[in-house]
């Protein structure tokens, strides 16, 4: 999968093949993009790396280059839910 960082393919093949988790990963990328993220290359509303880096040391350890898939899903099944809740 050209375009994805490496060691993401796995979760993001676990976003894709779940349809329903669609709409929160688009609000989640989009909430944790960097503002004017349009105006800066890639012209994706990626999350800033250096804040992946923390939040993947925080939860791995050091060096680690990406979440697990069931750890992607697991946060994305976790912040639909709690939306829904806020309702």
């Amino acid at each position: 999968m050209s375009g994805v960082a490496p060691g993401w393919t796995g979760a993001v093949l676990a976003v894709l093949v779940r349809p329903a988790l669609w709409p929160t990963a688009v609000r989640q990328a989009l909430l944790l993009a960097p503002a004017r993220w349009w105006r800066r290359r890639p012209y994706l509303p990626l999350p800033d790396r250096a804040y992946l880096a923390f939040r993947l040391e925080t939860m791995y350890g050091a060096g680690a280059p990406a979440p697990a898939p069931g750890d992607v899903v697991a946060y994305l099944r976790w912040c639909r839910s709690s939306r829904r809740s806020l309702r």
